[in-house]
């Protein structure tokens, strides 16, 4: 299957754990279902629905910097405030990543039933971006961790004459690393999840088959 590649940075991100509470620790990377949707906005596609099926893979290209601030966090405690007023808001630490760059590849999957693939549409978007209707800013997860860059160059600008290791997103029923593959928006019920690692291998243009992950829904 024909995939396209893409050079993402972001200059600060946090992909909350999902066992995080009041101290906001962040993932190593990013899951595939947050780099899914950020496909789905690269192309102007608001239906998450739409592309369900393609497969997307992620590599770590460097080691972000991980550091911690203080953040004003809102909650509903008391139905008769707005939301951040009076007890409905609260210090919280959390974590964040700084400087983060990454390999993201999306190709065609088996189950993904479009008429025109996501892979295809980010390829169009790629070469022709006044071709995509699309509002708001760029972003890897919430809306403040704004894409600063996402181009087709590759291999990404090495600091030295070989590229250096990186890290693969591999599946792995062992692996220590329990990240969405597809979230429920409303409760927990209906999220997938899929167990992965981070394995530490030489570049390559293409990822590794077991690098490829398809997002779908539960069955």
């Amino acid at each position: 299957m024909v995939s396209v590649g893409l050079y993402v940075t972001v200059p600060i991100a946090s992909f909350r754990a999902p066992q995080a509470r009041e101290y906001l620790e962040t993932l190593p990377c990013p899951p595939p279902s947050t780099v899914y949707g950020m496909l789905l906005a690269l192309v102007g596609e608001p239906d998450r629905l739409q592309h369900r099926g393609a497969e997307v893979a992620v590599a770590l290209l460097t080691e972000p910097a991980r550091s911690t601030l203080l953040r004003t966090a809102w909650r509903i405690k008391d139905r008769r405030l707005s939301p951040g007023v009076g007890n409905n808001r609260r210090p919280d630490f959390q974590e964040v990543l700084t400087g983060v760059e990454l390999g993201v590849w999306v190709r065609h999957g088996k189950d993904e039933t479009a008429p025109v693939s996501l892979a295809e549409r980010v390829g169009q978007a790629l070469r022709d971006p006044a071709s995509v209707q699309r509002f708001g800013g760029l972003s890897l997860g919430e809306s403040p961790y704004l894409v600063d860059e996402i181009s087709p160059r590759f291999p990404p600008p090495w600091d030295g004459p070989e590229p250096p290791p990186v890290r693969w997103l591999v599946a792995d029923v062992r692996g220590n690393l329990a990240l969405p593959i597809w979230p429920d928006h409303v409760g927990s019920a209906g999220t997938r999840w899929g167990q992965f690692r981070l394995e530490t291998a030489a570049w390559t243009p293409e990822p590794p088959e077991e690098a490829w992950v398809a997002v779908n829904p539960p069955i």
